[in-house]
């Protein structure tokens, strides 16, 4: 199990969930590395399920791991994409020409969720319809709100901005728009003051 509990934070900070079965005419699942787990575990509870259901799902490093398993689920449409970036496209299209009744899954690390769960926003789907189930990497989407630069996978705090190399204290503040949390200059009053690195959450 992949799964990790979130400290409580500031409101703007996202909360997950497991994934459940809702009614609806279709199904649409976006998962990336151990996200796969939480569509597995749901169709283990409802087989009918995949037989309605479109899952893009982006490996990253695990590999074929959960792939086969995926490939085993009887899913309608399933496709398997490099990354986020080369499977928007197909979220966008498959967002915008869907109907009433179409459920949205999201699964996986927060910076997919974030990312799918935005560009949902933007088809039309308010975030309150959408269920998100974290699963794997704790590593967050960073914004330094200096360069304004994006970061994936940041897991330490802080971090050294890879665009403009300031210091950056790795907030809990997270936007919606930008699917990302923020991270500000830490050394600001005191230059060269900077706290050795700690991993997130330890």
């Amino acid at each position: 199990m992949s799964n990790f509990s979130f400290p409580e934070s500031i409101k703007s900070r996202p909360t997950y969930a497991r994934l459940e079965p809702r009614a609806g005419k279709s199904y649409l699942f976006v998962a990336d590395a151990e996200g796969a787990e939480a569509i597995i575990d749901l169709a283990s509870n409802d087989k009918s399920l995949m037989s309605k259901s479109h899952v893009i799902y982006i490996p990253k490093n695990t590999g074929k791991k959960y792939t086969l398993q995926l490939e085993k689920l009887n899913i309608n449409q399933l496709y398997i994409g490099p990354s986020y970036s080369a499977a928007q496209s197909r979220l966008r299209h498959t967002l915008v020409s869907s109907h009433m009744g179409l459920q949205l899954y999201l699964s996986g690390t927060e910076g997919l969720i974030g990312q799918a769960q935005r560009d949902a926003m933007v088809a039309g789907i308010p975030h309150t319809a959408i269920q998100s189930e974290h699963r794997g990497s704790i590593g967050r989407r960073m914004q330094c709100v200096h360069c304004k630069g994006i970061t994936e996978d940041v897991d330490i705090d802080p971090y050294v901005c890879s665009h403009c190399g300031l210091s950056l204290f790795v907030r809990d503040h997270y936007s919606r728009r930008l699917a990302a949390f923020q991270g500000v200059c830490i050394d600001a009053e005191e230059p060269g003051n900077i706290p050795t690195a700690v991993e997130l959450y330890k």
